[in-house]
């Protein structure tokens, strides 16, 4: 249960009443995530047409101690951008005042739009063509955002979370991670891009943070990892987060060039983005091994976060590191 924060139903009445939104009528928790404390908060309006009352819904974040304030308003300004410009996001709802953020017992909080839809587990090709047309419009779209935000989980952010699980600790998850770890962190701090094209990225677009209506991308959600990076890297994380399965353990070379064609039917991507890509999926799985590995060592016993094993994005590594693989990202 990701719910930290508490509300009653005064409270929360109180808090929704700061939005022309219309009346309270069920709020609930959301036991999914582990960052925020979520609740889903449905209200009714009357139309002025008929006067028949119209149910809303809209999901209540309230940022607990992971989220850093000053990030909120990148996060939520990007939000109305993407939406205003078609692409499928929820809007953040402004208060009466025309404030994005607001405050819910002491915490920074936000109402945003709920979309419909559902986050799927086995993906089909159709699908992650449809992920990589979307996410392709959201790089296009946020071209001229006017807000920039530093990546917090770059490479020397990786290398930062290594050096603190340490060549034990990571032998320990796994015998021969510790030295995959070595050889792949040397490659890409030598090798590393510094002059392909850098825009807004979400940057952590896995399944369950994209919402699907049969075919169609209905929402795409959870942008609290967005940062202004190499836009092909995000193209990376997106395909390693789609195209293995959970464990890593099988690559779908049919999800593979689906997302891909999707995304490059939409933009292109240069030759020097595509000769990149092998390598920036070998940082896209150094990323999240990284931050596994460092979770897995550190998080207590008992805590509320179930801890995914760094091993899955492992072998998603080493499958990105056969020279072998690499003609998957070819045009």
């Amino acid at each position: 249960m990701a719910v930290y924060t508490q509300l009653d139903d005064d409270a929360a009445k109180r808090l929704i009443a700061r939005y022309a939104v219309g009346e309270l009528i069920s709020f609930k928790g959301i036991a999914e995530g582990v960052s925020n404390t979520n609740y889903l908060a449905t209200t009714s309006t009357v139309a002025a047409q008929d006067g028949a009352a119209i149910e809303r819904k809209f999901i209540l974040t309230v940022y607990e101690s992971r989220t850093d304030v000053a990030d909120l308003p990148f996060f939520l300004g990007l939000l109305d951008h993407l939406a205003a410009r078609g692409c499928p996001v929820p809007r953040t709802i402004h208060d009466s005042s025309g404030k994005l953020q607001t405050v819910a017992e002491g915490k920074p909080a936000a109402l945003i739009e709920f979309l419909p839809g559902v986050s799927v587990s086995h993906p089909s090709p159709a699908q992650a063509r449809a992920v990589g047309e979307a996410l392709a419009h959201v790089h296009l779209a946020a071209a001229d955002f006017p807000g920039t935000r530093a990546n917090g989980l770059g490479l020397a952010q990786w290398g930062e979370l290594l050096r603190a699980c340490g060549p034990e600790g990571l032998d320990a998850i796994h015998p021969e991670l510790g030295t995959l770890v070595k050889r792949e962190m040397a490659t890409l701090e030598r090798r590393w891009p510094t002059d392909l094209p850098r825009g807004v990225v979400h940057a952590d677009l896995f399944p369950d943070n994209v919402l699907m209506l049969g075919d169609t991308v209905s929402g795409l959600i959870d942008f609290y990892f967005a940062c202004t990076d190499i836009t092909a890297y995000d193209v990376a994380v997106t395909h390693a987060a789609w195209c293995f399965s959970s464990d890593g353990r099988h690559f779908d070379a049919d999800l593979s060039a689906a997302l891909l064609a999707g995304y490059g039917g939409v933009r292109d991507l240069s030759d020097a983005e595509r000769a990149a890509l092998p390598l920036l999926a070998r940082g896209a799985a150094m990323r999240f091994l990284s931050t596994r590995a460092y979770d897995w060592l550190n998080t207590p016993a008992g805590a509320l976060v179930t801890r995914k094993d760094p091993m899955a994005f492992a072998r998603r590594l080493e499958f990105y590191a056969n020279p072998a693989n690499a003609a998957i990202f070819a045009a």
